[in-house]
């Protein structure tokens, strides 16, 4: 518990910093907002030519889109510091968080705050709530509790995704998050149904990097749509990618070796 009050008065001390700029603050939630607003017409202007991809209509893929969205608000808003890594290794900043009585990973994920990911989160959430508003389901108390499971399970696995991405400097030793960057544009694909792709697209977003359980799986079990039951494996994957993630930090960890300054 301590180690979770740290964490959140060092994203706090952030969030008061940005806050000393309103401006910056208000635009930055407004273009996020905007983004997404564009998106949603993106998806109208599609679905006004065909009824559905592949079986999926409108509002199972913005289901799908706000899935995203809430992930890398999530990631942004709490966990911002990790796209900072490759930096401080290069840099030899992490030199100042080994020896500090703190976990070095919350170290570096609390380095930074995105507030743009608030701005994601809550349209993500409407979206959300609009498209499970315009779909039949049938609703139950353990369906809901496993709804909140497979999305809290859902962003796990886009954290850990960026964590283990982001790991790679310790490797690549380069300044800036190549790898990672990449890897979160590929991410982008799983806006849209996997089923639309072939299926080397599918076994790549769907087990080598799982931003298929990110958004398209979670969606099928909350819709009852095609495949439900994989659905529910998300918090499976999700402890896997987390492990893996943690697994892949310790490893870089021990071939830091300071910048020699």
């Amino acid at each position: 518990m301590r180690t979770v009050r740290m964490y959140f008065r060092l994203l706090g001390a952030h969030i008061r910093a940005l806050l000393e700029y309103e401006g910056d603050f208000w635009i930055m939630m407004g273009g996020t907002i905007v983004m997404q607003v564009v998106n949603v017409v993106f998806l109208s202007a599609i679905f006004a030519k065909v009824p559905a991809i592949n079986g999926w209509t409108f509002w199972a893929v913005v289901a799908m889109f706000a899935m995203v969205a809430i992930a890398e608000g999530v990631g942004s808003l709490f966990f911002e510091g990790m796209w900072n890594l490759a930096w401080q290794i290069n840099q030899g900043e992490l030199d100042y968080m080994l020896v500090r009585p703190y976990p070095v990973v919350l170290q570096v994920s609390s380095a930074n705050i995105g507030i743009n990911g608030l701005g994601n989160i809550l349209t993500g959430g409407l979206m959300l709530g609009a498209a499970l508003s315009h779909v039949d389901v049938s609703w139950s108390a353990p369906r809901i509790l496993l709804g909140a499971v497979v999305i809290v399970s859902a962003i796990a696995i886009k954290v850990a995704i960026n964590l283990a991405t982001n790991a790679a400097a310790f490797w690549m030793q380069s300044p800036g998050p190549i790898f990672a960057f990449a890897v979160h544009q590929a991410g982008d694909l799983a806006r849209f149904p996997i089923s639309v792709y072939p299926l080397a697209l599918k076994a790549a977003l769907g087990f080598a990097l799982p931003f298929a359980f990110v958004s398209f799986f979670p969606v099928t079990f909350l819709l009852g749509h095609g495949q439900a039951w994989v659905g529910l494996l998300t918090p499976l994957v999700a402890v896997y990618c987390l492990a893996m993630a943690a697994w892949i930090f310790r490893r870089g960890l021990t071939r830091y070796e300071s910048a020699g300054n």
